[in-house]
C-alpha cells in the first residue's frame, strides 16, 4: 500500500547506500530550504498576541441604555486587533453581584464572530461588585486560555461608573502579581478616584482613564487604542525626567555605544558618538522591534551634520524587509534642506511626505540640533529644537515586515554609512511625550524647563596650521611715556650763613627729566 523509494544505477541495479542518501536528502531538503526562505512577516499592534480581558460594568447604576454604549466602545477598542489564537483573544465579562462570562477566551477565532457576540451580550442590573469579577477574571478567565503558546500579554480593562461595594485592593494586587495589566476606566461623576488608582497598574496617569458620562465614552477610544498598543508592541522602558516611558532606546538597540567613537555632546555634560564612514550600524529587525511598529510614536534624535554629511541624501534611520523595501525612513537631504519621513501605506508598498520649510535649513548648519517626528495613524508633524516646521496628511498605514534589518545613516539606497555625530536617538510610544520632550541639550533653546547651570561644549578646532601671514604696515611714531615734572625746593644759605626763605613751588611741566630745581628762595635778613 506505500510507495518505496529506490536508487537505480547506470546498469540498471539498484544500490542500498545510495538509495538511503537519496531518501535522507529529500527529508532534509524543505528544512534546508525553510531556514534559506523564511517567509518575511509583518509585525504591529493588529498582529499582537494578547489575552484581552474586559470586565464591565452592568449593574443599576449604568441603565440599558448607557450598557449599549460600552458594548459599542469595545467593539470599537478591539476592532484593531486581528483575532484569533495566533493573534489576540478577548473574553468579555460583565459584573453586577455576581461576576458572568459573556465570551471566553479562544471562542472566536474573526473580528465579524466577536463583534456579533459583543452587541448581543444582555444587560444584567444589580449591585457592584468589582473586586469579585476581578477576581473572577484572575482566577477563571485568563487560565482557561486554550493557545498552544502562553500569550506574551495578560491585560484586563475594568469599566466601571462607581463605587465598588467590594474590596478591589486585594483582588487588584493578585492580578498583578500574576503578570496582569490592569487598566480602570472611570465613569461619570460617582466615581472615586483612589479606587481606580488601587485598581490599576502604575503609573496612573498611564493606565487609568476618565469619561464623564458614557455618552462622551467615544473620547478616550483613541487613548484607550493607543495604550493597549503601548502594551502590545513596547515592552520595554526608557528612563527620562520624572518618569520612565515606553519605547525603544536605539542607541543601545543598535549598539552605537559599543561600534562608535565616544566624543563630547551639545553640552558639557552631554556625550556623543561619532560614526565614521567604515562603520556599519545595522541590526535584524526582529532583535530591535519584535512586534513591529505602533502607529502612534514619537522619533527623537539629536544630532550634528558635518562636511560631507550635511551634503548628502542619507536615511537616519531606515526599516528595511527581507527584499530590502522600505518600510519606514527618515531621510535628510543636504542638497535640499529637507527631511523626507518614509512609512507603508495601505494602498501601494509605501508612502513619502517631504518637509521643507524655512525652519528647517538650521538643522544643516553644522552645529547641534534636535530633530523630532510625532507620528500618528493618519498624520505626521515635524519639529526642529522642539519648534513645530510643519506636518502632512498620511494614508492608512501597514504593520512592517520585520524579518530584515535596521539601519542607521546610511547613504539613500546604499549601504555605505554616512559620517555625523550623534547624541540621542528613540522611539517613544506615547505620542503624549512629543509636549513632555524638550530640546534642552541645545544650548541655544530658550525653554523654562531647562536647567539653569547648562554649559555648552567647547569647539576643538582640528583644523591645519596655515603659513604665517606678512608683515603688517609701520605704524606712526609716537611719544610712549610722559614725566610730569614738579620744581623742587632746596636749602640755600645766604653769605653771612643764615637760612633763607623757603621759595615759591613751580608751576607742573611736561618734561623728560624729574630732576628740575625750583627758583631760589628770597634773601632776608634775620635779627
Amino acid at each position: 500500500g506505500g510507495v518505496v523509494a529506490q536508487w537505480v544505477g547506470p546498469t540498471g541495479s539498484s544500490s542500498p547506500r545510495r538509495m538511503l542518501c537519496c531518501m535522507a536528502v529529500l527529508l532534509f531538503l524543505p528544512f534546508i530550504n525553510g531556514s534559506e526562505e523564511e517567509d518575511d512577516i509583518r509585525a504591529g499592534c493588529s498582529t499582537a498576541v494578547n489575552d484581552l480581558v474586559c470586565i464591565i460594568d452592568g449593574s443599576w447604576s449604568v441603565g440599558i441604555s448607557d450598557f449599549d454604549t460600552a458594548k459599542h466602545w469595545l467593539v470599537n477598542i478591539t476592532s484593531g486587533f486581528d483575532i484569533g489564537s495566533q493573534y489576540t483573544q478577548v473574553a468579555v465579562v460583565q459584573y453586577s453581584d455576581t461576576p458572568r462570562l459573556e465570551i471566553s477566551l479562544g471562542q472566536h477565532r474573526s473580528s465579524a464572530e466577536l463583534i456579533q457576540a459583543i452587541q448581543a451580550i444582555s444587560y444584567l442590573g444589580g449591585n457592584t461588585q468589582t473586586g469579585r469579577a476581578i477576581k473572577f477574571a484572575t482566577d477563571h478567565v485568563f487560565p482557561s486560555s486554550a493557545r498552544s503558546h502562553a500569550a506574551k500579554n495578560r491585560i484586563a480593562v475594568v469599566v466601571t461608573d462607581g463605587k465598588s461595594q467590594d474590596d478591589v485592593v486585594d483582588a487588584s494586587m493578585e492580578a498583578r502579581a500574576q503578570n496582569i495589566i490592569l487598566f480602570a476606566v472611570g465613569v461619570g461623576r460617582e466615581i472615586e478616584s483612589s479606587e481606580l488608582v488601587s485598581i490599576a497598574n502604575k503609573p496612573s496617569s498611564t493606565y487609568v482613564l476618565y469619561a464623564e458620562d458614557y455618552s462622551n465614552i467615544e473620547r478616550i477610544r483613541d487613548a484607550m487604542e493607543q495604550k493597549l498598543c503601548e502594551e502590545s508592541v513596547c515592552p520595554t522602558r526608557i528612563p527620562v525626567a520624572s518618569r520612565d516611558e515606553k519605547g525603544f532606546e536605539l542607541m543601545l538597540g543598535m549598539k552605537i555605544h559599543e561600534k562608535a567613537e565616544k566624543i563630547q555632546g551639545s553640552l558639557l555634560s552631554e556625550s556623543a558618538y561619532l560614526l565614521k564612514s567604515q562603520v556599519d550600524i545595522s541590526e535584524n529587525t526582529r532583535e530591535i522591534f519584535p512586534e513591529g511598529l505602533p502607529p502612534f510614536y514619537v522619533f527623537v534624535a539629536t544630532l550634528r551634520l558635518k562636511a560631507p554629511g550635511y551634503r548628502e541624501a542619507f536615511d537616519l534611520w531606515r526599516v528595511l524587509s527581507k527584499d530590502g523595501d522600505t518600510q519606514v525612513a527618515v531621510t535628510l537631504s543636504g542638497r535640499d534642506r529637507s527631511v523626507v519621513f518614509t512609512t507603508t501605506s495601505s494602498a501601494g508598498e509605501e508612502q513619502s511626505v517631504i518637509f521643507s520649510r524655512r525652519d528647517l535649513k538650521k538643522l544643516f548648519d553644522g552645529d547641534w540640533h534636535q530633530l523630532k517626528l510625532l507620528v500618528k495613524p493618519r498624520h505626521v508633524v515635524c519639529f526642529v529644537d522642539d519648534m513645530q516646521v510643519e506636518q502632512h496628511l498620511l494614508e492608512r498605514v501597514m504593520p512592517i515586515y520585520i524579518n530584515g534589518r535596521t539601519q542607521i545613516s546610511k547613504k539613500a539606497e546604499s549601504e555605505e554609512t554616512v559620517p555625523i555625530e550623534i547624541q540621542k536617538l528613540r522611539l517613544y510610544c506615547d505620542p503624549q511625550q512629543s509636549e513632555r520632550e524638550t530640546a534642552c541639550e541645545i544650548y541655544s533653546v530658550d525653554d523654562e524647563r531647562c536647567p539653569l547651570d547648562r554649559l555648552p561644549s567647547v569647539e576643538e578646532c582640528d583644523c591645519l596650521n596655515g603659513n604665517p601671514g606678512p608683515p603688517g604696515p609701520q605704524g606712526p611714531v609716537v611719544l610712549s611715556r610722559y614725566y610730569i615734572g614738579y620744581t623742587v625746593p632746596v636749602e640755600r644759605k645766604d653769605s653771612e650763613g643764615h637760612l633763607g626763605c623757603q621759595g615759591e613751588r613751580g608751576s607742573p611741566v611736561f618734561l623728560a627729566k624729574m630732576e628740575l630745581l625750583g627758583q631760589w628762595g628770597r634773601r632776608t635778613s634775620f635779627k
